[in-house]
């Protein structure tokens, strides 16, 4: 599978899901598909539940937590 540019897959809209990240403009967010995967189901079993995804998408959600973990910093206690 060839490395995936999650930029070009993840869009954000004000007006889409409260400005929340989706995946291709769609109403499906990174959180559901994050949830779905942190719940059990497999990525076989989301894209037949959702055959408007694809691996591709998948895998930008998970460049894009990913990438967000990266962007996270923490304030330690002294």
């Amino acid at each position: 599978m060839k490395n995936v540019d999650f930029r070009k897959i993840i869009t954000i809209q004000a007006g889409k899901r409260s400005g929340k990240p989706c995946i291709r403009n769609m109403r499906i967010t990174v959180y559901d598909v994050l949830a779905w995967l942190s719940s059990g189901m497999s990525m076989e079993e989301i894209l037949d539940d959702f055959p408007e995804l694809t691996q591709e998408d998948i895998l930008a959600v998970l460049q894009f937590a990913a990438y967000r973990e990266q962007q996270t910093f923490y304030l330690q206690a002294a």
